[in-house]
Order: structure tokens, then C-alpha cells, then sequence
């Protein structure tokens, strides 16, 4: 593995360093990314009760059908959303990275209508849907944040669609590691042109819509094109450059200006 490679273990603890507004910062620092907030509202956020939680990989904090009392912070480690169907079949539609909540669609709809499970080991904190729901009331600021955090996801959907429907194979796992990279970049203390995704073949195969012997094919090939390089079971980003070049990544869908436009 290069020197300058960012391992997952160090950027998900990274927040750590910054911990004056407590456990619930890099959620803080998640909304700072698309939404500007004043000082009393990041305090506020800090201050939301909250009670933290570690569960194992393959852990399970929401189950299809659940009315959800609580809504999960990640504060380290990676969870992803999965849909299964009749027969078995399981696709993953959505990864989240730490500073992502889990359920705010709880907030407006009564019952989960997916599955959320951890990735790998993960530390939560789980906040009462009830005391987020107040604090939008209280404070306008907040709640703009939290809507443009659920419209930028469902953007990220909306591309996910877009990357399955009409990308070949190998744009497709390019761009999702494009969008991998800039997403952890929002949320690192520390930027790095490298870093370490933990998807196996598998996961890549239930989440990009392909057979794990494609995926297999096709992580080869950005292996030799040097775009990633494959230390362990994990994906290593080498080459972000030569990855967007693949995908034609555009990072406008996630709209990690918008703050600035406020």
C-alpha cells in the first residue's frame, strides 16, 4: 500500500480530534458540507440526547416495516440500506459513510420501508426521532439542513439509477468510487488522494446490479489500469483521476456547494 494511502480505520476515527461539540460533531460537520449553520444552531445539533451504540458487522439497526422511535447517527464504520426481494435476492441501495443519519425519513413516514445493516463494526448514536422533530420546529436553520441533507440523498439515488441503467460494468464501479472518494472527503479531517473502501466482490456485485465474476473482471482491470490497487480484501483508490476519466464523474449530484449558495 502507497505511504500516502488513507486507511479506513484512521479517517473514520479522524472526528475524534474534534470532539469540543461531542460525539454528535461530525453529523455537524456532515450538514456543513451543503447547509450553513450559525453557532447556536451547531450547538444545538450537539446537544440533541442521544445514547451511542457499537454493533458487529452485519449488525442490524432497522428492519423493513419498523415505525422507528429512533433516528441512528453513524459516527464511524459504514452501513448501507439494502431492499430484498421475494425470492432471496438482496440489492443494496445505498451506503452511508460516518456523519450520516440513518432514518430521518422516520421523521415524516410512519414505517421503514428497507433494511439498514453495518458494513463493518460501527459506533452509533442514537437520537430520539422526537427531540430532532422538535428541534426542527424550534430552529428554521436546522431544519433547511436536514431537508437538503434527504434531497441530496435522494440525488444520490437518483444517479445510483442513473450508473445501473446505462453505464457499462466498468464505469460503473468506477464512478461509484469517485463518489466514495469525494463523499469521505467531506467528513475527513485530513485529505488524501487515496483511500480505502471496504466492499467486498460481493457487496460491489449486489449494489452495481452485476455478477461477482464481473466484478471480479473488472476490479482486475483498474487494477492494471493503476487506478486501484487491492491490499487486502478491500478496494484501495490509487488514481482518482484516472477513475473519473472512465465514469465521466460529474460531482454536481452532490451538491457539496450548496452551502455556499445560501
Amino acid at each position: 500500500m502507497p505511504s500516502d494511502v488513507t486507511p479506513l480505520s484512521r479517517w473514520m476515527d479522524q472526528h475524534r480530534a474534534r470532539m469540543e461539540l461531542g460525539p454528535l460533531s461530525i453529523l455537524i460537520r456532515k450538514l456543513l458540507s451543503h447547509s450553513l449553520l450559525s453557532t447556536a444552531d451547531q450547538e444545538a445539533i450537539a446537544a440533541l440526547p442521544h445514547k451511542i451504540k457499537t454493533l458487529p458487522q452485519g449488525g442490524s439497526i432497522l428492519r423493513e416495516g419498523d415505525q422507528a422511535e429512533i433516528c441512528p447517527i453513524l459516527l464511524s464504520g459504514f452501513a448501507y440500506r439494502q431492499k430484498v426481494a421475494s425470492d432471496g435476492g438482496r440489492q443494496i441501495v445505498a451506503l452511508k459513510l460516518p456523519g450520516d443519519a440513518l432514518d430521518l425519513q422516520s421523521l415524516y413516514l410512519q414505517k421503514a420501508d428497507h433494511d439498514v445493516r453495518m458494513l463493518t463494526p460501527a459506533e452509533l448514536a442514537l437520537v430520539p426521532l422526537a427531540a430532532i422533530e422538535q428541534l426542527t420546529i424550534a430552529r428554521p436553520g436546522v431544519a433547511r439542513a436536514i431537508l437538503i441533507d434527504i434531497l441530496i440523498e435522494s440525488s444520490i439515488s437518483r444517479e445510483w439509477l442513473l450508473n445501473i441503467g446505462r453505464r457499462n460494468a466498468l464505469a460503473r464501479l468506477a464512478h461509484l468510487l469517485c463518489e466514495l472518494h469525494d463523499r469521505v472527503s467531506d467528513i475527513a479531517s485530513e485529505t488524501s488522494d487515496h483511500f480505502e473502501i471496504p466492499l467486498t466482490q460481493e457487496q460491489l456485485a449486489d449494489l452495481l446490479g452485476l455478477t461477482p465474476v464481473h466484478i471480479n473482471r473488472m476490479v482486475r482491470q483498474l487494477e492494471k489500469m493503476g487506478a486501484i490497487g487491492r491490499p487486502s480484501r478491500s478496494l484501495t483508490i490509487l488514481n482518482f483521476a484516472e477513475l473519473a476519466k472512465i465514469s465521466s464523474f460529474s460531482s454536481a449530484y452532490l451538491h457539496r456547494s450548496n452551502a455556499s449558495r445560501v
